[in-house]
């Protein structure tokens, strides 16, 4: 006699992997709620999380606090990420949820460097592809992802603009591109170009396109326009599909590069491939553009957010002059 054996649910990391999916959170917000729900399991001995609640949060937030001395942002990430196991994947509204209290963000000043330590630290990197997205980093104010990510349809070189995709919070925006980059750029594309050649010539499968678009559009993804505009240099599997396929250059290399310029430089402050991002604000609002300008080429959504780079504008303390200068 043949029995039907009953289909298994999914294990539970397979049930967030589906419910962050559906909300179209980022890969980066899925890795990370799957790392601390992980995290919070192995912490409490591989109990399932529907046996725990409010007490055993708790105690791993504080062992998160008080002895792995975690940034606030890391411990904010690991609370929202047990909220959203409970509220979205058990479907558990409970009292303690709205009670958890979040710690507190400490209010920092963005490090900026100065004009001058800018070119400094751009003259120090020495590959050629890196140095380009660093500079475009500062003369457009992206952020990190947000270049490696640029697709060639995207960079418009008769409006010298760059439409940036998918951005913070899901949205679009356009910011300008550098007329001193122009050259630079479009030799950088004709050499990518050979390597997009190179790819559908030996029909490999096309670059991963957004959402269900390639369900929709079959073929985009091997057409020029999609390509990447710093493609890496081989092939890798999509951690989502398993596919084999060319993905952008791993922002790491960048990271890493601007790292050790900061260092050959001498620049002693603990600058970053954001700091670009920071300085090219700042840079413009000592030019005399007003903030709703810079707001919108940053792709805030609110002008406070800006406002944090007002603070170049003030001369010492609040723009007080010392007594010891009078």
């Amino acid at each position: 006699m043949n029995f039907i054996t009953p289909n298994k649910p999914p294990k539970l990391l397979d049930q967030l992997r589906e419910c962050i999916r559906y909300r179209h959170y980022s890969l980066r917000t899925e890795q990370a709620y799957v790392h601390w729900v992980k995290r919070f399991i192995f912490f409490h001995d591989k109990r399932h999380p529907k046996e725990m609640g409010g007490p055993e949060v708790e105690a791993f937030l504080s062992h998160l606090a008080n002895v792995g001395k975690v940034a606030v942002s890391t411990h904010q990430q690991a609370l929202s990420a047990l909220l959203f196991l409970y509220r979205e994947v058990l479907k558990q509204d409970l009292p303690w949820m709205t009670d958890m209290g979040r710690p507190k963000t400490p209010k920092r000043l963005p490090v900026v460097l100065t004009e001058v330590e800018v070119r400094r630290v751009l003259d120090r990197i020495d590959d050629q592809t890196h140095q380009l997205m660093a500079r475009l980093l500062y003369g457009t104010g992206m952020r990190l992802m947000e270049c490696v990510r640029l697709r060639v349809k995207d960079i418009e070189f008769e409006r010298r603009e760059i439409v940036v995709r998918s951005g913070k919070g899901d949205k679009d925006r356009v910011t300008m591109l550098p007329g001193a980059l122009l050259s630079a750029l479009q030799g950088h594309l004709e050499k990518v170009r050979e390597i997009w050649l190179a790819d559908r010539a030996a029909n490999r499968p096309g670059v991963q396109l957004p959402n269900a678009l390639e369900r929709k559009y079959p073929n985009a993804s091997t057409e020029w326009g999609w390509f990447w505009v710093f493609p890496a240099a081989s092939e890798a599997k999509d951690p989502q599909t398993g596919i084999i396929r060319r993905h952008h250059l791993f922002e790491q290399n960048l990271q890493r590069a601007i790292k050790s310029a900061v260092r050959k430089a001498g620049v002693a402050k603990p600058a970053t491939t954001h700091t670009l991002r920071h300085s090219f604000a700042t840079h413009l609002l000592q030019s005399g553009y007003d903030i709703r300008t810079v707001q919108e080429l940053l792709g805030h959504s609110d002008v406070s957010t800006t406002m944090i780079y007002t603070h170049v504008l003030n001369r010492g303390g609040r723009g007080v002059v010392s007594p010891l200068d009078r």
